[in-house]
């Protein structure tokens, strides 16, 4: 009968003293190998033999075996490259040995669902969240037309396009990435995605005086009743939010209205008349955004305009936006109860009419009424 036996390791074995502490470093190792019985064993029986302490494992398959990620706490003295030398004794590739974090040692579901939960929170930190999933060492917001996508770097350079004009471009040195890996970047963004747009779906809610409304982005085919609305306000209220004389919306205005270019409007609904409109427009760096609020005469003072404002802002933030800017006619601090009334944080308006709205500083938001 044929006795296998373990091959004989001829790395030197770490030299550990009674005076030596438990080492506080923690290794990242990833191990190709075939996908055979007992590989994953003999790994385990060879760190265990230079007195390695395994705490965590991650199985991911790669075309023609799998990819072990194996995290360890080395022995003091320990070097990387007897570690390397020991894995490829056992006839296994070391795709990378990296320094890892304590904090690291999470379950992975566990660890992408709390990411994804802070950047539902703030869409701004999307990309520090990307970079925490993939465990990259660099995450780049670029504008989509310059990301290169084909430009991989054998592997270890990714590109994922985040909306029509932007994308994440990210690279990590210590290890090329796996498909395991980039599907659950995948889900990610495509769950951040889905956060973001639910935060435009029609909201049901009640005035002050009990009447019911319905605030919805609007659609070019919105026209018609939008341009009615027009026609309900006082010339005192138009020339409040357009500062010009109009006693009408000219039609031609009408699709720039509910169609703005990079924003969108939203439209307070009473049965089948448009009572109220916001419109949030991005600036160029989309971390500031410019909003305007038009309610009709006989809708004012019963909370349609904070409804609006306050689910303007929600969308803002929702989009990574970080502060709101609103114009008004001097003197008129209409627009400023109004923030205050939807729980934000304006500053005071400056002289020219100017208000500034800190997206950051805005206060809790109770949805479902006004």
């Amino acid at each position: 009968m044929e006795i296998r036996t373990r091959r004989a390791l001829t790395v030197p074995r770490p030299v550990i003293t009674e005076t030596d502490e438990v080492s506080s470093v923690i290794w990242r190792v990833r191990i190709r190998m075939d996908d055979h019985p007992g590989m994953l064993a003999r790994i385990a029986i060879r760190m265990a033999d230079l007195e390695c302490n395994i705490l965590g494992l991650t199985v991911l398959p790669v075309p023609g075996g799998v990819l072990d990620e194996v995290m360890i706490r080395p022995a003091t003295g320990l070097t990387k490259e007897q570690l390397v030398t020991a894995i490829q004794a056992e006839g296994c590739e070391c795709a990378s040995v990296t320094d890892a974090d304590v904090r690291e040692l999470v379950d992975a579901s566990a660890a992408t669902l709390t990411a994804a939960g802070r950047a539902v929170d703030d869409p701004s930190r999307r990309a520090e969240v990307l970079r925490e999933v993939l465990a990259a060492d660099l995450v780049t917001v670029v504008p989509l037309a310059e990301s290169n996508p084909a430009r991989v770097e054998g592997g270890h350079r990714v590109v994922f396009a985040v909306d029509g004009e932007t994308a994440l471009v990210a690279r990590r040195r210590w290890a090329p990435f796996v498909q395991l890996e980039l599907t659950r970047a995948e889900a990610l963004l495509g769950l951040l995605d889905r956060a973001r747009r639910n935060v435009t779906s029609p909201l049901a809610l009640t005035c002050a005086d009990g009447a019911a409304i319905v605030l919805r982005e609007g659609k070019p085919a919105d026209a018609e009743a939008v341009s009615a609305m027009h026609a309900r306000c006082s010339m005192n209220t138009l020339f409040s939010r357009y500062h010009t004389g109009m006693r009408t919306m000219p039609r031609r205005w009408l699709h720039r209205l509910l169609v703005p270019p990079r924003g969108l409007s939203l439209l307070a609904v009473c049965g089948r008349e448009v009572v109220g409109v916001g419109q949030l427009i991005p600036g160029p760096t989309g971390e500031i955004a410019e909003v305007s609020l038009l309610v009709e005469d006989g809708w004012q003072r019963v909370g349609v305009g904070t409804a609006l404002l306050k689910r303007l802002a929600e969308i803002a933030a929702a989009r990574g936006c970080r502060r709101l800017v609103a114009v008004s006619l001097p003197g008129r601090d209409g627009i400023y109860r109004t923030a205050q009334r939807a729980g934000l944080a304006p500053e005071p308006p400056e002289e020219e009419g100017l208000l500034r709205i800190d997206l950051a500083a805005r206060g809790p938001h109770v949805l479902g009424e006004v």
